[in-house]
């Protein structure tokens, strides 16, 4: 692990458990070999890290690329993030992500694209379903609860609440499932199977702190 990436792992491990009781469940669920498109859903600013501090190694991230300036350029490039254009999406960054989950590393994706307003889950894009066929990754479902609470989407307030991540059953697509899903309508498919798998992932033993 990178220094730097260490330094900011331990951080947001510590302060998830200081201020937000952070749990991680079924952590024995989680795949450590090979590329793994780590997917869940999107309820706060605070899902990345908390989903990259599941795993006790470098996952790359997504940033949008006005990001990459001065200080925060070196910072996310020191925390393996992929620089995404947003506004003029690309398949610069598409390609990016493909060739690090075919290089065997971790990436965090949400398949919603956007934060909730409600709490609910929102449609899932086909742009998730595309990086899997592409790069044949393992995909990861995972459900974070409790985050919405902390730092709901429009506020800049952060409030305590207990944030749990469980860990859902991996999806291991196979290359004659790939091939039956070509272009956007199967691309989002995929998409579509990986946020029915977020969706059951229950949260066990809640309680509020």
């Amino acid at each position: 692990m990178k220094t730097v990436y260490w330094i900011g792992y331990l951080f947001f491990k510590c302060a998830g458990r200081a201020f937000f009781n952070r749990r991680i469940i079924n952590e024995e669920k989680l795949v450590e070999d090979g590329g793994v498109l780590m997917c869940a859903n999107h309820e706060s600013f605070l899902d990345p890290p908390l989903i990259g501090i599941s795993y006790p190694e470098n996952v790359t991230y997504l940033a949008r690329k006005t990001l990459f300036k001065g200080f925060f350029k070196w910072l996310y490039t020191n925390w393996d993030a992929i620089p995404v254009d947003q506004e003029n999406p690309d398949m610069t960054g598409l390609k990016n992500i493909i060739k690090a989950l075919k290089n065997g590393k971790k990436v965090v994706m949400f398949p919603e694209g956007a934060r909730t307003l409600d709490g609910n889950l929102g449609p899932a894009l086909p742009g998730v379903g595309l990086i899997v066929a592409k790069s044949q990754a393992t995909v990861q479902p995972m459900r974070i609860f409790g985050a919405r609470e902390a730092l709901p989407r429009g506020s800049g307030k952060l409030r305590r609440s207990q944030i749990d991540v469980v860990v859902g059953d991996p999806i291991y697509f196979t290359k004659e499932e790939l091939k039956e899903y070509r272009g956007k309508e199967g691309y989002q498919k995929i998409s579509e199977r990986i946020m029915e798998a977020i969706a059951k992932i229950e949260r066990p033993d809640f309680k509020e702190i």
